[in-house]
């Protein structure tokens, strides 16, 4: 592809282009004919993980390099990790991205169809407050229907024998085990609820939790994928 529709694809100038294949963060384009250079998807890719460490990170360009340097190093597993880490877990984005009003926005937002919102909404996993007869949906929620679209994208989509409704099971399971476990401790702490301590403590364990979920599931996926390699291993 042309620069130009690097430059579209990333809204990164040509001028940035050119200075970072100078600096070594990006490979030279194929040269297709006389002052015409061939870029592919892995510049694009490149380009938008560099921009993302520039614009969110604010990380300068030799450090840049060191990273790059060591996501090549790592097996496709971790750059996969590294790759939607950087996509989901961005912090600054929570204070400056809002709530979004009507369903007609989530769409656009989240490019999740409005065949699939309306059945993420009945199976619980997107759940959106009501405010003057319009649905509002959290950051959260925002998170949960750009994941489901990327699920499509990679393969695990309806089109690919992946029934989306799965992902209600897991939605109901964590939501039963969430209520139950706060439930219980949250009745031998009430007095501590109204303190702005324990308030503090409170949002922090939620994060913590979340985070343990994550990485839980992280841990059995590739203990259960491991498992079915090695039995398919004629050896």
């Amino acid at each position: 592809m042309k620069i130009s529709s690097v430059v579209k694809r990333t809204g990164v100038p040509k001028e940035t282009i050119h200075f970072y294949i100078r600096e070594g963060l990006l490979r030279k384009p194929r040269k297709s004919g006389i002052n015409i250079a061939d870029y592919n998807e892995n510049h694009v890719k490149q380009i938008r993980f560099i921009k993302e460490l520039r614009d969110n990170y604010y990380f300068p360009i030799p450090l840049i390099k060191k990273i790059i340097r060591k996501v090549k190093k790592q097996p496709a597993s971790e750059r996969t990790f590294f790759e939607l880490h950087s996509k989901y877990f961005r912090p600054a984005d929570r204070l400056l991205t809002e709530e979004i009003a009507g369903r007609d926005a989530f769409h656009e937002t989240t490019g999740l169809g409005r065949k699939w919102i309306r059945r993420a909404e009945e199976w619980g996993l997107i759940e959106p407050q009501v405010h003057d007869g319009k649905p509002v949906y959290s950051l959260d929620d925002v998170a949960i229907g750009k994941l489901m679209v990327d699920m499509d994208h990679i393969g695990f989509g309806p089109k690919d024998g992946h029934d989306p409704e799965d992902l209600r099971y897991i939605a109901d399971f964590v939501k039963e085990f969430v209520v139950n476990s706060f439930k219980k401790y949250y009745q031998t702490n009430l007095e501590k609820l109204s303190g702005a301590d324990f308030a503090r403590k409170r949002d922090q364990f939620h994060e913590v939790i979340s985070l343990f979920f994550y990485y839980l599931y992280r841990k059995f996926a590739r203990q259960a994928i491991h498992r079915l390699l090695e039995s398919e291993d004629p050896e």
